[in-house]
C-alpha cells in the first residue's frame, strides 16, 4: 500500500472510531436539570451554602450537563417538608437535617444526631468506614429515598434562656424550641418543647410565645439574633455532639442516573460534607467573642441536668427499642461505634486538646 492511501484508510479507521465512541459518551453524560429543595434560608450562608457548593461542583465536573438548582425553603416548600417533596418527587432530591423527621420514625435521628451521640468525626467514621451509610439507606429505601451526608455543624451550643438554669427544677414549664428525640427528652424533665423553623425563633422569643431555643451555634445563633432577647447562652449542647445535614435523593430518579452521574453527585456531597465542618470550625471562635463582648452570658450546663438527661435518653432509647426494630438496630450499631470511638479518643484526642487548652490559658 503506498503512504497516501495508508494514511487515508489510517484517517477513515479513526474517523469510524470516533463516530462509535461519541454517542456512547453522549449517552453516558446527559442533559439533566434537578431541583433541590432546601430546609434552610439563603441568610444560614454556612448550610444553605453547602447546597450550592454540590451544585456548582456537579455542574463544573459534567461541563454543565448536569444542573441542579438550589431553593431555599419556602421557595417551592416549607422547609420541614423537604423530604416530603423529594419522596413525591415534587423535587429530585433536597437538602435538609434528618432529624426534623423523627415524626414518622425516630430512625430518622441517626442520619443527623441523637442525644449523647457522635462527634462530628466519629460520625463521619462511622457513616463512610462503620456501616453507618448501609444501614441508614436500607431504613430510607421504605420512604423512597436515598440519602448522602451534606455536611456538619460540629458541636452545637445548648441554647438561649430567659432565665439561668441551674437545677433540674428550673427547667419545669419552660417553652423551649427543641426539636426530635432531644424534645422528648426534654419533656420527661418538665420542658414544653416547641418545633419551630429557624426564621421563626426570634419573634418567639421576643414576644415571650416560648422561654427558650436552640439552633445551631455562636455564627448561626448570631445572624438569627437570639442574643437580643435571651441573654443565657449555654453549652454543651448534649443533644448535638455534632449535627451532620443530608441530601436525600428521590430513590427513583438516583437509580436512573448513569453510574458517572452517582460517582459525581457522591463526591460532590462529600466535599460539601467537609466544606461546611471547616465553615464553622473557622467562623465560629469569631462570633462566640462577639457575643460576650456584647454581653451574652455563657453558662455551662450544671453536672445535675447533664445526668438526669443522660439516663432519661437512656431509657427513652430503650423504650423506643422495644417497640421499634429499626430504632434499635442502627441505635446499638451506633452506640457501639461511638464507644469504640471513645477508647481511642481519651487516649489521644482529649488529652492532646485538654492541655492545648489549658497551655494557651496560662499563655
Amino acid at each position: 500500500m503506498k503512504r497516501r492511501e495508508f494514511l487515508t484508510a489510517a484517517g477513515a479507521g479513526v474517523a469510524a472510531t470516533t463516530a462509535v465512541a461519541m454517542p456512547a459518551i453522549a449517552q453516558s453524560m446527559p442533559e439533566l436539570k434537578w431541583r433541590c429543595t432546601s430546609s434552610f434560608p439563603k441568610s444560614l450562608d454556612t448550610i444553605y451554602g453547602a447546597a450550592e457548593l454540590m451544585a456548582k461542583t456537579v455542574s463544573e465536573a459534567t461541563d454543565g450537563k448536569f444542573q441542579i438548582q438550589v431553593f431555599a425553603a419556602g421557595e417551592i416548600v416549607p422547609g420541614l417538608q423537604a423530604l416530603d417533596a423529594t419522596q413525591n418527587n415534587t423535587v429530585e432530591m433536597c437538602h435538609t437535617a434528618s432529624y426534623y423527621y423523627v415524626g414518622k420514625d425516630p430512625t430518622f435521628a441517626f442520619g443527623s444526631a441523637f442525644p449523647f451521640g457522635l462527634n462530628a468525626r466519629q460520625i463521619n467514621a462511622w457513616f463512610y468506614h462503620g456501616g453507618g451509610l448501609t444501614l441508614l439507606n436500607e431504613f430510607y429505601k421504605k420512604y423512597n429515598v436515598y440519602m448522602l451526608p451534606g455536611g456538619n455543624t460540629g458541636g452545637q451550643m445548648g441554647g438561649w434562656f430567659r432565665k439561668e438554669i441551674k437545677t433540674v427544677q428550673d427547667l419545669q414549664g419552660l417553652k423551649m424550641r427543641i426539636a426530635g428525640i432531644a424534645g422528648q427528652i426534654m419533656s420527661k424533665l418538665g420542658v414544653v418543647p416547641q418545633q419551630l423553623a429557624g426564621g421563626d425563633i426570634y419573634p418567639a422569643l421576643e414576644k415571650g410565645t416560648i422561654d427558650a431555643a436552640e439552633w445551631v451555634g455562636p455564627y448561626d445563633d448570631e445572624k438569627l439574633g437570639l442574643q437580643k432577647v435571651a441573654p443565657y447562652y449555654y453549652y454543651p449542647g448534649w443533644w448535638e455532639g455534632c449535627a451532620s445535614l443530608t441530601f436525600f435523593y428521590n430513590q427513583a430518579k438516583w437509580n436512573e442516573l448513569p453510574k458517572s452521574y452517582q460517582a459525581i453527585l457522591t463526591s460532590a456531597a462529600a466535599q460539601a460534607n467537609g466544606d461546611m465542618l471547616a465553615n464553622y470550625d473557622s467562623k465560629n471562635p469569631a462570633a462566640i467573642q462577639r457575643l460576650v463582648k456584647a454581653g451574652t452570658q455563657l453558662r455551662r450546663y450544671p453536672n445535675e441536668v447533664m445526668d438526669a438527661a443522660y439516663k432519661v435518653a437512656q431509657d427513652l432509647y430503650e423504650e423506643i427499642g422495644a417497640k421499634n426494630p429499626d430504632f434499635k438496630k442502627v441505635h446499638e450499631a451506633a452506640r457501639a461505634f461511638r464507644n469504640e470511638e471513645y477508647l481511642w479518643w481519651q487516649i489521644v484526642e482529649y488529652t492532646y486538646d485538654d492541655y492545648m487548652v489549658r497551655a494557651r490559658t496560662r499563655g
